[in-house]
């Protein structure tokens, strides 16, 4: 039995829901990474990157090539680091609108 879009879309995402995850992709937007440069700039235990480099990779999102004793992570498509920039510009509008909010109850409190 076929899992409906919906689920695999909420799978997705849901893969997509983790801290170090999200701050992986956007360092490898750059271009591709050795794993002690990811180390350096997350400053998370080298286990726990491990761990999530694999769900990473697992899903297809990253790509790992050894070059000697360096692993190499890059990201597998454009379309993850489009994704990306989507989010930041959403979550922009996002707070936007919440300052616009937090201005207004501010007004409505000097106001009263």
């Amino acid at each position: 039995m076929s899992v409906p879009l919906y689920q695999a879309k909420a799978e997705f995402f849901r893969m997509l829901g983790h801290p170090v995850r999200i701050r992986v992709l956007e360092l490898l937007q750059e271009g591709p990474r050795p794993v002690r440069e990811l180390l350096a700039a997350i400053e998370v235990e080298p286990s726990g990157l491990s761990q999530q480099l694999a769900v990473l990779r697992r899903s297809g999102i990253v790509t790992a090539t050894r070059e000697g004793s360096t692993v190499v992570y890059e990201l597998a498509g454009g379309d993850v680091a489009e994704l990306m920039r989507a989010a930041r510009r959403i979550l922009t509008e996002m707070l936007a609108g919440r300052n616009e909010l937090l201005g207004e109850l501010r007004d409505a409190a000097v106001a009263a």
